[in-house]
């Protein structure tokens, strides 16, 4: 039986003992390292090179999706399966879009969890049941536009952003929450959303992913 090495990458110490002990409670999976943020999670991958990483969404540093996208850069033979407790649409595409080979919500059985790691492992994809009709609805459904970044020569820009609607864009782009802007920013909480409210109203978009495409299609990003 071949060992598949495995790295977890979550912010919460908690969660990774937990989840090594479920791993390492079954044959061939061994748990070789781990890792607290997004870029300790990328000095752990250089390191030890493992067949799967398990990484969180949100974590300090750098974000899980952010991570996923550097390892299918500089690591494409580490596979990489993401677990959060977010199934909505915008982080979903986002992790695709960056990569992932899997998707998995924290609230999963131990049985799909297994299910899940052993397939990514093996060169699958897997996605949880939420997921994948999230993904029939936006992959097959017509909206193509969201399966990779757009690839077409930008159209012309009609849209005049600020010098602060560009910074507000780029770090809502990154899965920043309205905390996280203030504290980048040095502004409240407060603005934060006022200029998030802003720049959405101003691109004409209602989520996360069409303002991706929209930021893609007139490369305002």
């Amino acid at each position: 039986m071949e060992i598949i090495n495995v790295v977890l990458a979550d912010d919460h110490v908690l969660v990774r003992d937990g989840i090594k002990a479920l791993l390492e409670d079954q044959p061939g999976i061994v748990v070789i390292d781990e890792a607290s943020n997004g870029k300790e999670a990328l000095e752990v991958i250089s390191r030890n090179k493992p067949h799967v990483l398990i990484v969180d969404i949100r974590m300090p540093e750098m974000n899980g999706i952010e991570v996923v996208g550097e390892v299918t850069k500089s690591h494409k033979d580490v596979k990489t399966l993401v677990l959060s407790m977010h199934d909505s649409e915008e982080y979903v595409v986002k992790a695709i879009q960056a990569g992932a080979d899997g998707y998995l919500l924290k609230g999963a059985s131990k049985e799909e969890f297994l299910k899940a790691v052993h397939k990514v492992a093996s060169g699958g994809k897997y996605f949880t049941g939420d997921v994948s009709a999230i993904i029939m609805n936006n992959f097959v459904n017509g909206n193509t536009n969201t399966i990779a970044a757009q690839k077409e020569t930008p159209k012309e820009n009609p849209f005049k952003l600020t010098k602060r609607e560009k910074q507000i864009l780029n770090l809502v782009l990154q899965l920043k929450n309205n905390k996280d802007i203030a504290d980048e920013l040095q502004i409240s909480k407060r603005t934060a959303e006022v200029h998030r409210f802003n720049l959405m109203k101003k691109l004409e978009v209602k989520n996360l992913m069409e303002l991706s495409n929209k930021a893609k299609v007139f490369g305002l990003i």
